[in-house]
């Protein structure tokens, strides 16, 4: 439970939280009710706010690096531009949140819910995603080089211009999710789920696919040189302008339903 001194101290302001925060090592606001509250630009790095209610607060521009939020509420909350690097956020629901140029590099978001976020050019390199909900989140132009979205279900999610590269898919779900533009080169995709994406002139390169449902994707001037697409479901894609050189397709199933030797 929270420290109520602690909490006394983030109610009476900035300049009374600063003096406060600077003589202690630990801080302690976990299990409280803070929602609607403003935060901006508030330094809670390292304090433990696990399990809080900060649903519709105002943390813009907030420093939340390295700070316990796992199982917290931030559904609706403002953190445009907010750090949270090395932040914990297991199982936090971030749905409909506003992460805008946030920064969550190496953060821990394992099971999170961040659908509906709005995630615009946020970082999320080399943060562990693993089961995460995306579902019609906004990540265009995001950053999740090298991050882990294995079992991450991203339906419907837009991801145009997003730089995967590097980045763990795999079973990951990304049906009528928006691709165009995206880059995954080298990005893993085994088993994904890719019913009905939009891919167009997405960069696959080198990707490994291997086992990948792409039934009814639009791969239109997709680059899938070198990509590993071996037992992969092509069924009803468009493959118009798409580049397949050196692409391994092995077993994989054709646009017209044959099977490739």
């Amino acid at each position: 439970m929270a420290n109520l001194e602690d909490l006394a101290a983030l109610l009476a302001g900035a300049v009374a939280w600063e003096k406060w925060r600077s003589d202690r090592i630990e801080l302690d606001m976990s299990d409280i009710n803070l929602s609607y509250m403003n935060l901006r630009g508030i330094n809670l790095q390292g304090v433990n706010l696990s399990k809080t209610n900060l649903s519709a607060s105002k943390l813009i521009s907030a420093h939340l690096n390295d700070a316990n939020l796992s199982f917290a509420n931030l559904s609706g909350a403002e953190l445009i531009e907010a750090n949270l690097v090395g932040a914990q956020l297991i199982s936090a629901n971030l749905s409909r949140a506003d992460l805008t140029n946030s920064d969550l590099n190496n953060a821990n978001l394992i099971g999170a819910d961040l659908s509906e976020a709005k995630l615009t050019n946020s970082d999320f390199s080399e943060a562990n995603l693993v089961g995460c909900s995306f579902r019609a989140a906004n990540l265009r132009c995001a950053v999740l080089i090298l991050a882990n979205l294995n079992y991450a279900h991203l339906q419907n999610a837009e991801l145009m211009e997003a730089k995967l590269f590097k980045a763990n898919l795999e079973k990951a779900n990304l049906s009528m999710a928006h691709l165009t533009k995206a880059d995954l080169f080298r990005a893993n995709l085994s088993e994904a789920i890719l019913i009905e994406t939009d891919c167009r002139w997405a960069n696959f390169g080198k990707a490994n696919l291997t086992g990948a449902n792409l039934q009814g994707a639009n791969l239109r001037g997709a680059n899938l040189m070198g990509a590993n697409l071996q037992q992969a479901n092509l069924k009803d894609a468009n493959l118009r302008g798409t580049n397949l050189d050196r692409a391994n397709l092995e077993g994989a199933i054709a646009p017209d339903g044959s099977i490739h030797p």
